[in-house]
């Protein structure tokens, strides 16, 4: 037996509870994990709130993510004791997740534990950090560099902002942070940002089909009217990681952006990511993320008080990064 936060659906509504689960439960796998950690992300509070339709059958145990160590492996690459995260794969969605302390997994989707990270700061960067940094390597792979000019970051004092801020900074580009929240200015200043804007400056499309060239890259984590604000704006080649779409999935823009300038938009998929690009955004944030200031983004929460936080998060009122303690 285990314990777990298990979510059930009654009369409609999903309703969370702290429950003793039989390990023959667990769904198929070839390697069990006792988890010591986990991350609340957006995806994780629309879970909880039964929100977005992301789970279709209950019971179920959310948690996108996890970090752990292994306890059983029928799997060539992995051993009892072997320290590992697990990010994406529909894991806390269509599969029982990391809110449990154990969870059964296929060994193809973990990553071991760099050098340098322990499971709590994994769990402080989780699926937020991890895809900040796949939006990092995309707009580099795409020839964005700190010569080229500023990197925009909106929704940044969330968990995938807060992490993007940081790496940008440490790695020398000129970091601008769109935020609607002015008591997140100090916060963000110390992660590294250049120079804050609010939210409502590019909350609305000036109309116009190219405005001033301003961003060599955007890090997006908005979508909708943001997005639809900011590409008129990017330089000539630049590029948009476009990562979230907590502002609308609709896009009212022209084509002119893309023909005139070439601007790229680039999807960020850390779900189905291929498992090399993992194990290798996984190295660099344990090479490159300044720990000292991720530490200083960390809320704790446990099994019991996680489903507090979901409100503030989609409300967007949670700073930083919220470490589930298993």
């Amino acid at each position: 037996m285990f314990k777990a936060l298990m979510l059930e659906e009654k009369d409609g509504r999903v309703e969370s509870s702290i429950q003793q689960v039989d390990e023959a439960k667990l769904p198929e796998g070839d390697v069990t994990v006792a988890v010591s950690h986990s991350t609340l992300n957006y995806k994780d509070g629309l879970i909880l709130l039964g929100q977005g339709r992301l789970v279709r059958q209950y019971p179920h145990i959310p948690g996108v993510d996890f970090a752990g160590t292994v306890l059983d492996s029928a799997h060539k690459d992995w051993k009892p004791g072997d320290a590992v995260i697990l990010t994406g794969w529909r894991v806390g969605e269509a599969r029982w997740g990391g809110y449990a302390e154990k969870a059964r997994v296929k060994g193809d989707w973990l990553v071991k534990m760099p050098s340098g990270l322990d499971a709590r700061r994994a769990m402080a960067i989780g699926t937020a950090g991890f895809t900040a940094m796949l939006a990092v390597m995309a707009l580099e792979d795409h020839g964005v560099t700190p010569a080229k000019g500023p990197v925009l970051v909106t929704g940044a004092a969330g968990g995938l902002g807060s992490v993007a801020t940081a790496i940008l900074a440490k790695r020398g580009y000129k970091t601008v942070c769109s935020t609607g929240r002015a008591e997140t200015h100090a916060y963000l200043k110390a992660l590294g940002a250049s120079e804050i804007i609010t939210r409502e400056s590019i909350a609305k499309p000036s109309g116009k089909p190219l405005d001033s060239e301003a961003w060599a890259g955007v890090i997006d984590s908005v979508g909708g009217t943001t997005l639809a604000t900011v590409l008129p704006q990017v330089m000539y080649h630049g590029s948009v990681a476009s990562c979230g779409l907590a502002g609308g999935a609709k896009l009212e823009t022209t084509v002119v952006p893309f023909l005139l300038r070439g601007v790229n938009i680039l999807g960020i998929d850390s779900v189905m990511c291929p498992i090399e690009r993992r194990r290798t955004a996984w190295s660099r944030l344990a090479m490159e993320l300044p720990v000292d200031k991720l530490d200083s983004t960390i809320q704790t929460a446990t099994l019991e008080t996680v489903a507090s936080f979901a409100p503030e998060i989609l409300a967007g009122k949670v700073r930083g990064r919220v470490v589930v303690e298993i």
